[in-house]
């Protein structure tokens, strides 16, 4: 049974555990054989309406559905700043608008949607979203790997880097949150694995915990994680595995976002996809009662389908809270997509992917059919004309507006 161990702290540096580990992921390279390039495929092209996916060679280990995220509270922000789906670049280059000391290339992977990027090389890997990170931001990624080794780990972290050219000195940063994901390939974990939030090198708390979700190959895991101030939120697909409320010091400046991988080869692969960061809380309540209307950009659709996807759950479930607080309500739900594709079947998606969150809404959370109409405008009504994958990210999104 494979397993991923959940590291979470504050101020932590290599060690010497870290060492006799990289050792032990070593020895056992050779056992383990995997094609290096078995993920990658042609390239194709890349819209909103044309984005192909292979069929899934995996059966046994479906992605969960939306009803298993019935716990599930993470609200992305309201506003997109940061989007990467590796759309832009070419497949088998590293990806522009990233800096690194190790190596990576675009690849798609069989049976999986979308792009990600490959890191086959170790080092530290960011993304150059913004300068600066405020106090209140969500962020997404999908990981997936290739060979879960057991004991092979892969880490991000949350940093105030004095050089944000030099990420490679992370380390030394004065204030960062390190977040670690711990692959496990034995039937039984001998000890439970140590969870700490470290401030300044003393223990703030300790936990021991593991969980059973698999990192194969078949089933990426989507990472989110919600910053207010000092408090944060990891979230491991459907389950809140944190809740930490002192977990950044008040004064930190973040101002990067890193991945670290400590080993990657042909028998160790690590892919990231999908990353999304969001600022803004959203206040659904308000925004229904005195402005008559909520746009959010945590609805998240299959590509070129209207199926939602099961994270979609938290955002669906602000909604569904404030309809039933104020039964006298009723809204019309409108899609939105991006200009990518043609403007034809971008209208048709928009209007399938209302009617699905009117069908979420009435299944999941019994929310009467009738209070709620339908709408799709496609692309006509951009709320970001640029056209970066960021702005992309924005224009595709659901409104509710109080009729």
């Amino acid at each position: 049974m494979k397993k991923i161990v959940l590291l979470i702290g504050m101020l932590t540096t290599f060690s010497v555990v870290e060492a006799q580990l990289l050792k032990k992921i070593k020895d056992k390279v050779d056992k383990k054989v995997d094609d290096a390039t078995s993920g990658k495929k042609e390239e194709k092209k890349n819209t909103e309406e044309n984005k192909t996916s292979e069929s899934n060679t995996n059966t046994s280990n479906q992605p969960a559905t939306i009803k298993a995220y019935s716990k599930y509270d993470f609200v992305p922000g309201e506003k997109v700043i940061g989007f990467e789906d590796f759309s832009t670049g070419s497949i088998g280059d590293f990806p522009a608008g990233w800096n690194t000391n190790g190596a990576g290339e675009i690849v798609t992977v069989e049976g999986k949607p979308g792009r990600w990027l490959w890191i086959s090389k170790p080092g530290v890997f960011v993304p150059e979203f913004t300068k600066s990170y405020p106090e209140d931001f969500t962020f997404e990624f999908d990981l997936l790997h290739g060979v879960p080794i057991k004991g092979a780990d892969f880490k991000f972290a949350f940093a105030e880097l004095q050089d944000i050219e030099q990420p490679q000195n992370w380390t030394l940063s004065p204030n960062r949150l390190t977040i670690g994901l711990y692959t496990s390939n034995s039937d039984q974990v001998n000890g439970a694995t140590t969870s700490e939030i470290r401030k300044n090198s003393v223990s703030q708390a300790s936990n021991q915990t593991y969980t059973d979700i698999l990192g194969d190959k078949f089933n990426p895991i989507h990472v989110s994680v919600w910053r207010q101030k000092e408090r944060v939120r990891v979230y491991i697909n459907q389950e809140k595995f944190w809740d930490i409320p002192k977990a950044i010091a008040p004064d930190a400046k973040l101002n990067t976002i890193l991945f670290v991988a400590l080993y990657a080869d042909a028998t160790v692969q690590h892919y990231i996809g999908n990353l999304r960061l969001a600022v803004g809380a959203p206040d659904t309540r308000k925004k229904m009662l005195e402005q008559n209307k909520w746009v959010t950009h945590g609805i998240l659709f299959d590509v070129n389908k209207a199926d939602i996807k099961p994270e979609s759950y938290g955002t669906l479930k602000e909604m569904a809270s404030v309809l039933k607080e104020y039964p006298d309500i009723k809204v019309k739900i409108v899609g939105h997509t991006d200009s990518d594709g043609a403007d034809a079947a971008n209208l048709d998606l928009s209007k399938k992917r209302a009617a699905s969150v009117k069908m979420a809404l009435a299944n999941e959370f019994s929310i009467d059919e009738s209070r709620m109409e339908t709408d799709g405008k496609g692309e006509a009504e951009p709320m970001d004309k640029a056209t970066t994958p960021a702005a992309k990210a924005n224009n595709r999104r659901v409104e509710f507006i109080k009729l």
